[in-house]
């Protein structure tokens, strides 16, 4: 389950700097994320809680 969160997290997070990237931006270096910028928290819970229930 942890690792569906964490590529549930990543993939909207990634969503949204693409999404906006005058507002957000992330990088990548390995396992290390670098974000700064805004994030639509609502967003990313709902991603996040649908991982853990089976969603898309």
């Amino acid at each position: 389950m942890e690792r569906q969160i964490r590529e549930a997290i990543i993939a909207e997070l990634t969503r949204q700097a693409e999404a906006r990237p005058q507002a957000l931006k992330v990088d990548r270096q390995g396992d290390r994320f670098s974000v700064n910028g805004e994030i639509d928290i609502d967003e990313l819970v709902m991603v996040v809680a649908g991982s853990i229930a089976g969603g898309p």
